[in-house]
């Protein structure tokens, strides 16, 4: 059986490279599927370019987006940490360059980095709306929880120009489904039109991820998501308008943004949250590597502390991915973290437990069982982008 390489950056050694400006990290970190592994050797002729010559380094890689065709959108979730039974996420990769961020080993199913291609190789589900119409108007469909934005931002920059996010609402709010969306950016307030009136009516609900009100720490570790400063406005803009808006302070990681926990949940409730949940750290598959590479290149005076504390969280490894544990550790580090969180909630007010929205209120429009699988004008990326990839197959505190 034949199978199709897209191919990725040579990986050099990570301690050969420097960070850049705008991007999480500049490693093209080899996934675990792939057949080949590379790395640096210096074969005696030099710099490579007159650029490397001068000093003045490479240029940051841009983002590419490519359009992909899909045969559904809605993923189902079995996991019981997970407070939604559906999710949808319009595109794959995120060009906010999280570093932490849970979802990169998922471009390995794409045969791309997780490393920098996860930031600049965005996928963009473009017929995700008619999808969406088309699984609504199953017959046998039946209302679950549902979540936008829980592997991607679904408000990540190229949703300005391509508005499938948007799309997702409208087709949402056709329906009258219930809805959730997590994000860490500003763009949400663009769609207010659409979230505030179903919010109104118990359908819809947003959370804010406010990982530090150091903007000097979220430029490194979310480099091109919105600053915490403009995070907490979204929140204020979001309550202002009548929407249920939670915080999401995760991931905690020890002695970075952990000591502010209960600052950041004081500055998201004087916003205008009425709701918190939080995750500790997580490493699964290549974020780990990657993580410690980011964390010895920023703060190597504290790296093997904070690793040394995620290890006592996850029983003395780096990652755990049993339920249960996954999301909140375990250990004393974890307890005290929970009550650290816990106590601050029950004096700020906010509310363990997400907004509760109301799923009954489901219908199908009259046309319903006519709608078309083809997209909407405007819901496809310009012509002008790369040709699709063709990807593989393959409780919260």
């Amino acid at each position: 059986m034949s199978r199709r390489f897209i191919p990725i950056q040579p990986c050099h050694p990570p301690q050969a490279q420097d960070p850049l400006k705008g991007r999480g990290t500049v490693w093209a970190l080899p996934h675990r599927f792939n057949a080949d592994q590379r790395e640096g050797f210096d074969d005696g002729w030099g710099p490579a370019s007159d650029d490397d010559a001068s000093g003045d380094g490479p240029m940051p890689p841009p983002t590419q987006v490519f359009d992909e065709q899909v045969k559904s959108i809605l993923s189902a979730n079995n996991s019981p940490d997970i407070g939604f039974d559906l999710s949808i996420n319009p595109y794959r990769g995120c060009e906010h360059g999280c570093i932490y961020c849970y979802a990169r080993p998922t471009h390995s199913y794409l045969n791309l980095s997780p490393g920098i291609d996860f930031e600049t190789h965005i996928v963009a589900k473009v017929n995700a709306v008619a999808r969406l119409r088309q699984a609504l108007a199953a017959p046998g469909y039946v209302p679950k929880a549902l979540n936008i934005g829980s592997v991607t931002d679904a408000y990540q920059p190229v949703e300005r120009r391509l508005r499938i996010t948007r799309g997702l609402i409208e087709v949402l709010g056709e329906y009258r489904h219930a809805f959730s969306v997590i994000t860490k950016s500003a763009g949400v307030e663009r769609d207010l039109d659409l979230i505030a009136p179903l919010a109104a009516q118990g359908l819809a609900s947003v959370h804010v991820s406010v990982t530090t009100l150091d903007a000097g720490l979220a430029r490194l570790m979310e480099p091109r998501a919105a600053s915490p400063a403009r995070r907490l406005l979204t929140i204020r803009r979001l309550a202002d308008a009548g929407v249920p808006v939670g915080v999401s302070v995760s991931p905690m990681v020890p002695f970075l943004n952990e000591p502010e926990l209960e600052r950041i949940l004081e500055a998201a409730r004087e916003a205008g949250a009425s709701s918190a949940f939080c995750i500790v750290l997580r490493l699964p598959w290549e974020v780990n590597p990657l993580f410690q590479h980011w964390l010895n290149q920023h703060f190597p005076d504290r790296a093997a502390r904070v690793m040394a504390r995620v290890r006592e969280m996850r029983g003395g490894q780096d990652n755990t991915s049993r339920f249960g544990e996954r999301m909140i550790g375990s250990g004393v580090w974890a307890q005290l973290l929970r009550q650290r969180f816990h106590k601050a909630c029950a004096r700020l007010g906010l509310s363990r437990a997400r907004a509760p929205l109301d799923l009954s209120q489901f219908s199908r429009p009259a046309d319903a069982g006519m709608a078309s699988t083809r997209a909407r004008p405007g819901q496809g990326a310009s012509a002008a982008m790369a040709a699709p990839l063709q990807p593989a197959q393959g409780s919260l505190f």
